[in-house]
């Protein structure tokens, strides 16, 4: 934020500054803003729902235990995030050339079929079928970012990505919750749950989601950057991309160590049932969402973005250093208040990315931006999943259930001085016209 102020401010004092801010937080939040954010929340509170059963599911079609259940996992979700890959950029730049809105309700629509063929799946073979077709429905983010670029300010971006992050972390404050207690009952009833939410988002959003996309900004479809391998190339071009897109990848890559091994390994460390499991994350999503409305706004005001990004990474980079030698169970839950530090990075790192694009351009930045993220669930998987089976099997040299989060930690660790060589300077965003509120 420092940046976008510096430009408005750069002829006046700090006081200036202080004020630009208190009129940011008066500032209404937009419709298509409001339906994004509600849709954001709805689709955590979905996803969240079946992440404590995802386990059991696995180890009763695979037939293995806890060690074994975790190596499939981290294939299942390599298998989503490879279709995300390949996916986003096609979907950001649909959002390009025809609009917003209807590349986010084909997206609604088809990740809640999605979770009904989950929810019946006879075969682990099926759940990689459903897991496929989740990617390519679930490269809905990019779209929605751009809503955001489409109408807010540059200086208030910062502001509204931190919002959808809240907003996701109170969806994950209650998924995880009616996952873990519904699915004692019946390990597939989350999904049904999950698709029965998907279909009523896709209703709110079909009569409340406003095109934000004027006729003016839209573009031609082109095929040589609608694919992954032709985002990352054409995203060469945009000026000062490469650091970001660095920290943005090995970021995406450590904090991965969560969605992709908590159930897996507070069951098997701490023998956490799946009311437990969900309990956990409700938890740490009510931190972050926190810490995101209540603290991050703040922060950034002060540090501006980098240097709050560098504050969030170091917290976090400790906090999984800790959690990896975290031999018992109430160690693992007095570790809960500092994973809020995570909720530091991501929309600062976000809003950086954005400051690449122009108004013609921001669904093409964001779908680079999700294809960043994919290639990092692409590679997540590889890594902590083998890891953690390797350490916690019976053929392991040494027993170690923290092993992918030493792993993860020392990722973190690595985006600092990634992170350190940025100039504020450098980070000033193109000139664009100003948005148009919808």
């Amino acid at each position: 934020m420092d940046r976008w102020q510096g430009r408005l401010c750069a002829p006046y004092t700090d006081c200036c500054r202080r004020s630009l801010i208190q009129r940011m937080a008066k500032t209404p939040i937009p419709p298509a803003i409001r339906v994004v954010l509600l849709t954001m929340m709805l689709n955590a509170i979905g996803f969240g729902i079946i992440v404590p059963v995802v386990p059991k599911i696995v180890m009763g079609l695979g037939h293995v235990p806890i060690e074994g259940a975790v190596a499939i996992g981290g294939h299942l979700s390599f298998i989503y995030a490879f279709m995300q890959f390949l996916f986003s950029p096609l979907v950001g730049n649909l959002s390009d050339r025809f609009g917003r809105r209807p590349v986010l309700l084909a997206s609604l629509l088809g990740f809640a079929i999605d979770m009904v063929v989950f929810a019946f799946a006879p075969t682990l073979a099926w759940l990689f079928v459903a897991r496929a077709f989740a990617g390519i429905f679930g490269a809905s983010n990019g779209p929605a970012q751009s809503v955001i670029a489409d109408i807010v300010r540059p200086e208030e971006r910062a502001r509204y990505f931190g919002l959808i992050g809240a907003a996701f972390g109170i969806g994950f404050v209650l998924g995880p919750v009616i996952g873990g207690l519904i699915g004692q009952y019946d390990h597939r009833l989350p999904f049904l749950v999950a698709g029965a939410l998907a279909g009523a988002n896709f209703l709110y959003a079909l009569v409340a989601l406003p095109e934000t996309l004027d006729d003016a900004h839209r573009r031609r479809f082109d095929w040589r950057r609608a694919n992954p391998f032709g985002a990352l190339l054409q995203a060469r071009h945009l000026k000062g991309i490469g650091l970001i897109a660095a920290a943005y990848l090995i970021w995406q890559i450590a904090t991965l160590v969560y969605p992709l091994t908590w159930n897996y390994f507070t069951m098997g460390r701490y023998g956490w049932t799946e009311a437990m499991v969900g309990a956990s994350l409700a938890l740490v999503g009510l931190v972050m969402a926190a810490m995101q409305m209540a603290v991050l706004p703040r922060i950034v005001a002060r540090l501006g973005e980098r240097r709050t990004a560098m504050v969030g990474v170091a917290g976090t980079a400790m906090t999984m250093m800790a959690m990896a030698f975290a031999t018992h169970s109430w160690m693992a839950w007095a570790l809960f208040l500092p994973m809020a530090f995570q909720s530091l990075v991501q929309p600062n790192l976000t809003a950086m990315m954005t400051g690449r694009g122009d108004a013609t351009t921001q669904g093409e930045v964001q779908g680079f931006a999700s294809a960043i993220m994919a290639v990092g669930s692409v590679i997540a998987p590889l890594l902590f999943n083998p890891l953690q089976a390797y350490f916690t099997g019976a053929n392991a040299p040494v027993h170690f259930y923290g092993a992918a989060f030493l792993l993860a930690s020392l990722l973190a660790f690595a985006v600092l001085p990634l992170l350190a060589r940025m100039s504020d300077a450098s980070l000033h965003r193109p000139t664009e016209p100003t948005p148009v509120r919808r």
